[in-house]
């Protein structure tokens, strides 16, 4: 770290996490990421402050809360700290945990809303539109896709109400010119180019910034039956943490700190933050953050993420298996920086066997047991060096800066590979050397003595550098080295190992897996938390007289079918996605396939019995059960349909 950037100040957020459910393992990549982020410019030598928290307001969540019988404050408190656990688990070094319903967060969102609305950036209307309840959004006719929500593909309903709007349009051109004289502010460029053509040429809409229809969120201080909505009150968290107060009574954090060295967000919500959240800043007169990453999405095989789809990883389940510094390196290395990232259990499997096991686990093992082997221990370098030395040499005193490259680019899984390159280059070098051969010659000792100060060294360069993407391991490495070194600095030359004697036993890092043993312990585990049941065939014959008080166990409520599409292993199952209100999307499974096509069954609104057991039907989930009218000899099949609202309860 140059002196000029000693202490140098460095402010890095993640997008707030919605505190709709339970995280995934594609939510907590992003924690991850910054946190690797946050972690390499405390090592530069920078006075980072690392912000990441939970967006807590909305319908959504209102609805949710109703449907369990609780309030929306019960409901959040525990979704947030599921999502905080969730980030200590994995190790994250974040130094606020915001929460939108802070009351000084909360305070600070009514008097910026005050403000706008007072200088005449926000002003009264109403509101007719089409609205998407999952992503609390207002959308034209044109923007949608195929007529449903463009952002998440569900269907949207027409909405109307008074509401305030912000003057998006005012501040445009002012915007472009920002983008213009930052060309790094929108990273990678492609999503740029994205803003631009398809949200500010087309013109920008004023955006509609608080809602009457629902009760959760923050007040309008001087219209109380208007809350403010998801965006002003979500995006301001980044200079409220800090401390920022609308009347200038700034708080220490905030003069330190602002503006934002970098947002991390997904990909998803750049719109959000490259349009409205400048907009916003410019109209407080509020400097702008000097970067926006809009991460790619972490995928489970070729396919996004969704609970509805049964094909969720939580991150959890990740290091019960693996540990969190093998979960930590499988979301750092395989993430590409502007394409979608894939994660399997195979996959895990397989990079921890070859990266982490082979390369950097056996290569610690193999030179520590030398090391004990051949000299009890005892790091000496007589400085015989050979031509074969300096590849190797070069090559970990080129790293440190390859790495410093990589991740000024955010290109965290590049810089990662780096390191692993050197990792390779060590066990390489063991090959050439073959200290085994040079230990049966005694006129070798200090040649071999050489070789074995060379791999130490190497691996302490790699290990310094893994101290910011996989902290523990990087530790233990350092441990077993017996080195003090472990700072940046001490990689700007080659020769800093600093240790007399190295651990006698060194540990294990990462054992090799046997694939086919805990892909079967696995599928076992997740079998026995799915607690599937094997379901008969209905019978024909009639059936035994039932009481009242067992029909009301069955639980009947209206559902729209979101998605449907035949089942991949079933000729007569039909796989249904199930809107059942209140934000419970299901997966249901049919056996109409005979009778319907998926296209006659999109947009009908269908009984559900919505307590049945969960099933698996030829390996497919299903939750739940479609109510259908048959003719004695099956030959006539119709759906019991209802046009009540969505999730509304059948009697």
């Amino acid at each position: 770290m140059c002196e000029k950037c000693e202490k140098k100040p460095y402010y890095i957020t993640t997008a707030i996490a919605y505190t709709s459910g339970r995280p995934h393992i594609g939510n907590t990549y992003e924690i991850i990421l910054s946190d690797a982020i946050a972690r390499y410019k405390r090592a530069q030598g920078y006075d980072v402050f690392f912000q990441t928290g939970t967006d807590e307001h909305g319908q959504k969540i209102e609805e949710k809360a109703k449907a369990l019988g609780i309030t929306p404050k019960q409901f959040v408190d525990d979704v947030a700290g599921k999502i905080k656990a969730n980030w200590d688990l994995m190790n994250t070094s974040y130094d606020k945990f915001i929460r939108t319903t802070d009351e000084d967060h909360e305070k600070q969102v009514q008097k910026i809303f005050k403000k706008l609305y007072e200088q005449g950036d926000i002003y009264k209307s109403s509101y007719e539109g089409l609205y998407c309840t999952p992503c609390e959004s207002f959308w034209t006719e044109s923007q949608l896709v195929d007529g449903k929500c463009p952002d998440c593909g569900r269907p949207v309903q027409k909405a109307s109400e008074e509401a305030y709007f912000f003057r998006l349009s005012k501040y445009a051109d002012r915007l472009v010119d920002y983008y213009n004289e930052h060309p790094d502010f929108i990273q990678p460029e492609s999503r740029k180019n994205e803003m631009i053509n398809n949200f500010i040429k087309p013109g920008l809409q004023d955006l509609c910034v608080s809602r009457t229809s629902f009760k959760w969120g923050v007040p309008v201080d001087f219209d109380p039956k208007h809350v403010v909505y998801v965006w002003i009150d979500a995006l301001s968290n980044y200079i409220t943490g800090l401390g920022y107060d609308v009347d200038g009574n700034h708080g220490e954090k905030y003069k330190k700190y602002w503006p934002a060295d970098i947002h991390i967000i997904g990909k998803d919500i750049v719109r959000f933050h490259t349009i409205y959240w400048p907009i916003m800043l410019m109209a407080l007169d509020v400097p702008l953050p000097k970067k926006v990453f809009g991460h790619p999405w972490l995928l489970i095989g070729d396919g996004k993420m969704s609970k509805s789809k049964g094909n969720v990883i939580y991150a959890e389940d990740l290091v019960n298996y693996f540990g969190v510094d093998a979960v930590r390196s499988l979301c750092l290395h395989e993430m590409p920086f502007a394409q979608d990232g894939s994660i399997t259990w195979e996959l895990m499997i397989e990079r921890t066997n070859s990266d982490l096991a082979n390369v950097l686990g056996n290569l610690v093992k193999r030179t520590i047991s030398m090391s004990n082997k051949y000299f009890n221990g005892t790091v000496n370098n007589p400085g015989c060096r050979e031509a074969v030395d300096e590849e190797l040499i070069s090559l970990a005193l080129a790293t440190p800066k390859k790495v410093e490259e990589k991740m000024e680019q955010v290109r965290v899984g590049d810089a990662v590979e780096e390191i692993f390159t050197l990792l390779k280059r060590c066990n390489k070098y063991i090959d050439e050397t073959a200290p085994w051969t040079l230990a049966k010659d005694e006129e070798k000792h200090d040649r071999l003595a050489t070789v074995m100060y060379n791999l130490l060294e190497g691996i302490r360069f790699a290990a310094v550098l893994l101290q910011s993407f996989i902290p523990e391991t990087a530790e233990k490495i350092l441990n077993q080295l017996n080195t003090p070194e472990r700072t940046l600095e001490s990689l700007e030359s080659f020769g800093h190992l600093n240790t007399d004697k190295v651990v006698e036993n060194p540990e294990i890092l990462f054992a090799r897996i046997d694939e086919k043993a805990m892909m079967e312990r696995i599928e076992s585990d997740l079998a026995a938390k799915q607690k599937p049941v094997e379901v008969k065939k209905e019978e024909k014959e009639e059936k035994n007289e039932i009481t009242f008080e067992d029909f009301s166990k069955i639980e009947l409520k209206v559902g729209e079918v979101l998605k449907c599409e035949k089942h991949p292993k079933a000729d007569k199952l039909l796989v249904s996605q199930i809107d059942c209100g209140h934000g419970d999307v299901r997966q249901i499974v049919s056996g109409i396939a005979t009778h319907f096509t998926p296209e006659d069954m999109v947009g009908k609104k269908v009984i559900v019995v919505t307590n049945l057991k969960p099933a698996k039907l030829r390996g497919v989930e299903s939750q739940g059960m479609i109510l259908v009218g048959e003719t004695p000899n099956d030959e006539e099949l119709a759906l019991a349909l209802c046009e009540l609202p969505n999730g509304s309860i059948v009697r």
